[in-house]
């Protein structure tokens, strides 16, 4: 038996795909549904590493999928598996992609390819909703940017291609907070073909904040104009971030000042906003604990009166190095260290900080490429071809921790003490692993280390992130249940009658 699918599709990116199809994930798992996430192609540097991998992998191998899709899995109690994310495009530059089919590397995509060079990835892409719909009652699936990219509709398997392929009803969700939402909703349905415009079965209107009376004449006629009903109004809630696959995210995440209590003893971590960061969410558990000011800096200056600074994973560690070189934040950062203050490269971040990047075979650009590092670390970074897939455990400062691996860089360490999969000296600290920090021990005692340092007293240890995260999913659900009609959404899974085709006109309202 085929079990029945959902595609959330938006007026644009960050519209709010994401939440919604994580919120309705957890609303259904809660109805006892057997339900499954599903995001045919992800371009985004924001990845996870699962069990895993392309059928006829060595046992016990791992697999990479897009962030967003994992904390969906999470949210529906499935175990995240590749065909979840079967399509994953990380740039590289703006005219190159590298490519992740079915979890496992497979090439790179040049900009001139991205409309007629996907065929492949298309049937990746419909083999693996296939397979998930064979194994679960309800597959959500999460569009890419708008449902309405007409330029790219022809070779399109990710939005309403999806959709006519697997006959399945959309939902368009569009944002509010930002303005002209009745406008992109109403457009958006009007720019699809008559065809394409069938599977369109309602609206979502997400972020709205006020009084949702005034926000009552304009549903109306959104669903006169076009014949769909609004299924809800999502209120915006403070602090409802999640693992999202887009840095557009970024600004939900920092610090809220009205969280400190006027007086209290506080950690501040300068996180380095680099042009092609990766897996940024390895800062979250650092945002919840309330001793600890986050803030997201691409300046030198910036840095002043921080304790402590991140240096980021980066899908282009060389680019990104000379990016930061350009800005002046590389002597900021060794200046920063002499002061005494703490530096935490992760990935890509701690090879900016090695002696030497080099490139041989030319994962990053030209193949022999050698660029010095900052020097503030013992270390040499080689690039090879294979990509490293992990989910390592361990010890450090004292206490178990645990992540995950995704790199091409090979790193050789030289004097300095060794820290989860790569060295320290002083409050210098530089990792391989994403998302250790999530990891409630490991984070207290980075954070009491720092704080040591700096003279500081601070609370700490007193945040379950794995709880924090699942408190956020139920919270989300709960939003869903209250402001959406989930019934009609189910219904509307078993389809329905012919709907009104939309046309662009000038109408005015009655």
């Amino acid at each position: 038996m085929t079990g029945r699918a959902l595609l959330v599709a938006g007026t644009a990116s960050d519209a709010g795909k994401t939440v919604v199809t994580t919120g309705i994930c957890r609303a259904l798992a809660r109805r006892g549904i057997s339900v499954a996430p599903y995001k045919a192609q992800n371009m985004s540097n924001n990845s996870m590493v699962v069990a895993g991998g392309a059928a006829g992998a060595a046992p016990g191998g791992c697999a990479e999928i897009g962030r967003a899709q994992w904390i969906q899995a999470v949210a529906a109690g499935a175990v995240p598996e590749p065909a979840m994310n079967p399509v994953l495009l990380k740039p590289g530059s703006d005219l190159r992609s590298h490519v992740v089919v079915m979890g496992e590397p497979a090439g790179a995509l040049e900009a001139g390819e991205f409309a007629s060079g996907r065929e492949h990835l298309a049937r990746a892409a419909f083999d693996a909703l296939d397979d998930l719909r064979s194994r679960y009652d309800v597959v959500v699936c999460e569009g890419a940017g708008s449902a309405a990219e007409i330029n790219l509709r022809v070779h399109d398997y990710v939005n309403m291609g999806l959709a006519r392929r697997a006959g399945m009803p959309t939902l368009v969700v569009g944002d509010i907070d930002r303005g002209g939402v009745f406008a992109s909703m109403a457009g958006t349905l009007a720019l699809l073909s008559p065809e394409d415009q069938q599977l369109v079965r309602g609206f979502v209107v997400n972020r709205f904040r006020g009084d949702a009376g005034l926000l009552r004449p304009g549903l109306d006629e959104l669903e006169r104009r076009t014949g769909r009903p609004v299924l809800g109004v999502l209120p915006w809630l403070r602090g409802l971030w999640l693992d999202s696959e887009d840095s557009l995210a970024l600004g939900a995440r920092r610090f809220d000042d009205e969280a400190v209590e006027p007086g209290a003893d506080v950690l501040t971590v300068a996180v380095v906003m680099l042009p092609r960061i990766s897996n940024f969410t390895d800062v979250d558990a650092l945002c919840l604990e309330p001793g600890v000011r986050v803030r997201y800096v691409d300046d030198p200056r910036a840095l002043a009166g921080a304790d402590a600074v991140v240096l980021p994973g980066t899908r282009a560690t060389v680019g990104d190095l000379a990016w930061l070189r350009g800005r002046g934040l590389d002597g900021a950062i060794v200046e920063h260290a002499a002061d005494g203050g703490a530096v935490l490269g992760i990935c890509g971040g701690f090879q900016m900080l090695g002696r030497e990047i080099r490139d041989p075979v030319g994962v990053e650009g030209p193949a022999g490429v050698r660029v010095p590092g900052l020097g503030l670390l013992d270390a040499v970074t080689e690039f090879g071809a294979g990509k490293v897939l992990g989910l390592p455990r361990g010890t450090a400062l004292g206490v178990a921790a645990s992540g995950y691996e995704i790199h091409h860089g090979r790193v050789t360490v030289g004097s300095g003490a060794g820290f989860l999969g790569g060295v320290r000296d002083g409050l210098v600290f530089g990792t391989m692993w994403h998302g250790a920090l999530e990891g409630d021990g490991l984070r207290s005692a980075w954070l009491r280390a720092v704080a040591h340092a700096r003279g500081r007293s601070i609370d700490v240890g007193n945040v379950g992130f794995a709880a924090a995260r699942e408190n956020r999913l139920d919270r989300l659900a709960d939003l869903v249940d209250e402001h959406m009609d989930v019934d009609a959404l189910l219904a509307m899974l078993d389809g329905g009658p012919a709907l009104p085709t939309v046309r662009l006109t000038l109408e005015q309202p009655r």
